[in-house]
């Protein structure tokens, strides 16, 4: 009877043993996954840690630029505007010149 007792007792300490094994090294595993978080935390965190400035300094720099583009922007539409005008009257002249022209064929006939 004793010797049952001590046989599972030793089956029960060897498969503790066993789970006590893979918890340390699931504890190993964690660790390193945790320092590599860590690491990867602390490198973005200094890539990162200037963004804000680097942001409202390009919008800075971008509003500066939209500011001296407005008269050349201005410049652009009037000048879309003359073209589109010139256009239009190009259309009109030639419509006018067709018609005028068929009058005096018709004429002529």
């Amino acid at each position: 009877m004793v010797t049952v007792v001590v046989v599972i007792n030793t089956l029960i300490s060897l498969v503790l043993l066993y789970v006590a094994w893979r918890v340390r090294r699931l504890k190993r595993r964690l660790t390193r996954i945790a320092n590599i978080f860590i690491a990867a935390e602390r490198s973005s965190h200094a890539v990162l840690y200037t963004a804000p400035q680097a942001l409202y300094t390009g919008q800075g720099n971008i509003n500066n630029i939209r500011q001296k583009d407005q008269p050349a922007r201005l410049q652009i539409q009037r000048l879309r505007q003359i073209l589109s005008l010139v256009a239009l009257g190009q259309q009109v002249w030639q419509s006018n010149f067709l018609r005028f022209r068929a009058k005096l064929v018709r004429k002529r006939r």
